[in-house]
C-alpha cells in the first residue's frame, strides 16, 4: 500500500495553503489521516505524543482559517505543535524529530516561517502574540495575531501580566485556550477548578438545549440566536474571568468537532480587540491507550502502536529521580519541618511517592515556577525546611526570586534540580546548562 493510499488527502498537503484549497467538507477525514500519521511516525521516533493527538482538529482548523504564516500561529510550550509541524512542510522529516541534524522537538524559528515563535518553556505565548499584534498595528498591516495555550501553561503568572495588558490596550488578537484538563501532571490549582467549573455548567447546557428545542420551530429567530450565541451565553455560563480582563470570551465549544471550530474561526476572526476562544481537547485522542493514560503517553520512546502499553525501560539502574524520591520520603519521616514543592511536575521530579505519604506537606503550585521558589522562601522564614524539585532549565525562570528572595535573604532553601547537562532530544530549550553558573554567584552570601 503505497503513502498515498493510506493517506490520499494528508499525502496532497505540503504546506497549509494546500489545506486551505480543499473544501471544508473533507477537513475531517483530513483529521483522522493526519492522527493516523501521527501515531505512526510517533510510534517510530518517539517524543511528545498525546498533547498533539488532542490538538489535530484545531491544528486543522487554525490552518484553515488563518492565512498562515503571514498570520502567526504561537503554540505555548510546544509539545501539542507535531500536527502543526506535519501540515507545515516537514511531514516527510517527522520520523527524525528529536534526533541529530533532525527536526526539533518544539516550534524553531530557524526551522520553518510557521514556526512564529520559538518556544519550549511555558506561559510566554499570550505575551508574543501581543507583541505580534502590537507591531502589526505600528507597521500598518492586518496580521490575525493567535496564541494557543494549554490550562496547564495558562496557570503561569506570565499569562495573566500578558492578558492584563491587552485588554487594557484593546488588542486585536485572539488566545485560543487548549482546555483538557492536563499539563504532564494533572492540573490543580484554582484556575483549574474554575474552568471545570466553566465546562461542567449544568445551567448553560440546559438553557442551550431547550432554547434549541423552543427556537428550532421558528428558523429566523433560531439564526439571530445562533449568530448572538456567544455573547449570551456569557450572562449563563461563569466566564467572566476574562471578560473582566477586557477579552470577549467565546465558547466553550468541542475541540474535536473541526467543523464547528473552522465556523466559529471565521466568525470571530474580524472581531476587534482582545478574543477569547475556551476550546475542550481530550489529551490523546483517538489513540485508545493514550486516552486512558495521557500522562503515561505525554513523551514517549519508540513503541509498537498495535500493543496497549510502552516498552520498559532497559536500565535497571536507579535514576536521580528515583533517587531522590526515596531520598525525600526517607528524610521526611525523620523531620516535620521538611516540605516539598513543584512546580507541576510530580511524575517528572520525583515527588508522587512523597506526595502520598505526606499530602499535608506536598505543594504542587501548578506552572509557577517563580511563586515556588518564593513560596519556598516565606516557609523558610518560619522556620521550615523546603525542597524545591525542578528541573534545571526551569530554575533559569525563577532568577530573580533565587536572588532577592531566597539568597540575600540567606534562606534554608534546598534546591533538587533534576534533568542538569546537555539533556539530549528536547534540544536547546531544555539543556540544562546554566545552572552551575549562575547558582555560582549566590557563594558571595553564604
Amino acid at each position: 500500500m503505497t503513502v498515498s493510499e493510506k493517506y490520499p488527502l494528508l499525502d496532497s498537503i505540503n504546506f497549509p495553503a494546500d489545506l486551505r484549497a480543499l473544501p471544508a467538507d473533507q477537513l475531517p477525514q483530513v483529521a483522522e489521516e493526519l492522527r493516523r500519521y501521527l501515531t505512526h511516525t510517533v510510534s517510530q521516533s518517539g517524543g511528545h505524543f498525546s498533547a498533539g493527538l488532542g490538538t489535530v482538529e484545531l491544528t486543522v482548523a487554525l490552518h484553515y482559517v488563518f492565512n498562515t504564516p503571514y498570520d502567526p500561529l504561537v503554540w505555548d510550550v510546544g509539545h501539542q505543535a507535531y500536527p502543526h509541524k506535519i501540515l507545515t512542510g516537514r511531514k516527510d522529516k517527522m520520523p527524525t524529530i528529536r534526533t541529530l541534524n533532525g527536526i526539533c522537538a518544539f516550534p524553531n524559528r530557524e526551522e520553518s516561517e510557521y514556526d512564529a515563535f520559538g518556544v519550549g518553556h511555558s506561559s510566554t505565548s499570550i505575551s508574543a502574540a501581543l507583541g505580534m499584534a502590537i507591531a502589526s498595528q505600528l507597521k500598518g498591516e492586518k496580521r490575525h495575531c493567535v496564541a494557543i495555550i494549554g490550562d496547564g501553561s495558562i496557570t503561569g503568572g506570565m499569562a495573566f501580566e500578558a492578558m492584563n495588558h491587552a485588554g487594557d490596550i484593546g488588542a486585536n488578537m485572539l488566545v485560543v485556550l487548549n482546555d483538557n484538563d492536563m499539563s504532564i501532571s494533572p492540573n490543580v490549582g484554582a484556575l483549574n477548578k474554575y474552568l471545570t467549573k466553566v465546562i461542567s455548567s449544568r445551567l448553560y447546557s440546559s438553557v442551550r438545549e431547550e432554547s434549541k428545542k423552543v427556537l428550532s420551530v421558528m428558523p429566523n429567530v433560531w439564526e439571530l440566536a445562533r449568530r448572538t450565541e456567544e455573547h449570551v451565553k456569557g450572562m449563563i455560563a461563569p466566564g467572566t474571568l476574562f471578560e473582566e480582563l477586557g477579552f470577549n470570551y467565546i465558547g466553550p465549544i468541542d475541540g474535536h468537532d473541526v467543523e464547528t471550530l473552522v465556523s466559529t474561526l471565521e466568525n470571530i476572526k474580524d472581531l476587534s480587540g482582545p478574543v477569547f476562544l475556551h476550546v475542550v481537547t481530550q489529551k490523546g485522542k483517538g489513540y485508545e491507550p493514550a486516552e486512558k493514560d495521557p500522562l503515561a503517553y505525554h513523551g514517549v520512546p519508540a513503541f509498537d502502536p498495535k500493543q496497549d502499553s510502552l516498552p520498559k525501560a532497559a536500565s535497571v539502574h536507579p535514576t536521580y529521580t528515583q533517587v531522590f524520591g526515596k531520598w525525600l520520603c526517607d528524610m521526611a519521616a525523620t523531620d516535620e519541618r521538611l516540605l516539598g514543592i513543584t512546580p507541576a511536575m510530580r511524575e517528572g521530579s520525583g515527588l508522587v511517592e512523597f506526595s502520598k505519604r505526606y499530602p499535608a506537606r506536598y505543594f504542587d503550585v501548578a506552572i509557577a515556577e517563580q511563586h515556588a521558589v518564593t513560596l519556598a522562601a516565606g516557609q523558610a522564614c518560619l522556620g521550615m525546611k523546603p525542597v524545591v524539585a525542578i528541573y534545571s532549565t526551569f530554575l533559569q525562570r525563577a532568577y530573580d526570586q533565587l536572588i532577592h528572595d531566597v539568597a540575600i535573604q540567606n534562606l534554608d532553601v534546598l534546591f533538587a534540580l533534576d534533568r542538569a547537562g546537555l539533556v539530549g532530544p528536547d534540544g536547546p530549550t531544555h539543556a540544562g546548562v546554566f545552572d552551575i553558573s549562575f547558582c555560582a554567584v549566590f557563594r558571595i552570601w553564604c
